[in-house]
């Protein structure tokens, strides 16, 4: 079974902000493969389902952004999730709008959700699946950049984005992280 973790912050206050593009990306996860994500357990919203003929949990963890691990960890533990076969999508500010990296392990980047995961799972060679969301403008702090809404001419570049990060998704479980990393990177 797969795991595919959208990071971001629960409450409606957050909803299509820069910073819930993980969640985001889970939405149309369950919307294009049919998996209702309705169940609250383990400190997240999530739903079974098939993806690229193999099993998959969907996970929206519900402990904000920077205690994600939180979440993470019950459910790989119970599950008994191979640290492989956990796929952690979120926001990048240091990509591009809208640009997709795939990458197989290393540090949180800056991220304070992946940097959660890594210190609870105490191991860093988690895949994951990363999501430009551009650097704020000149003078605008990171906090508040993260948390506003996607402009209409961003939130159109992020539309269009959707299907390819669906398409990453669908080849990391169909045929693996590297072969996902050599199409997508």
């Amino acid at each position: 079974m797969y795991l595919i973790v959208g990071l971001g912050n629960p409450g409606n206050r957050y909803i299509n902000t820069r910073h819930n593009l993980g969640f985001r990306v889970i939405y149309y996860l369950a919307k294009i493969h049919n998996i209702k994500t309705t169940t609250f357990r383990f400190q997240a919203i999530i739903g079974k389902g098939i993806i690229a003929s193999k099993q998959v949990l969907l996970a929206q963890p519900q402990t904000y952004m920077n205690n994600s691990g939180e979440a993470v960890k019950l459910l790989v533990d119970y599950y008994k999730i191979q640290p492989e076969k956990a796929v952690i999508i979120y926001d990048d500010l240091d990509l591009p709008l809208g640009k997709i990296r795939v990458k197989e392990r290393g540090s949180s980047g800056g991220n304070n959700g992946m940097k959660s995961i890594i210190a609870r799972l105490k191991y860093d060679n988690i895949p994951r699946i990363r999501i430009g969301i551009g650097r704020p403008p000149e003078g605008m702090e990171v906090t508040d950049y993260i948390l506003e809404k996607f402009s209409a001419e961003e939130e159109k570049q992020i539309s269009i984005s959707l299907p390819d990060i669906l398409e990453v998704v669908e080849v990391v479980i169909k045929d693996g992280l590297q072969q996902a990393m050599n199409a997508f990177n």
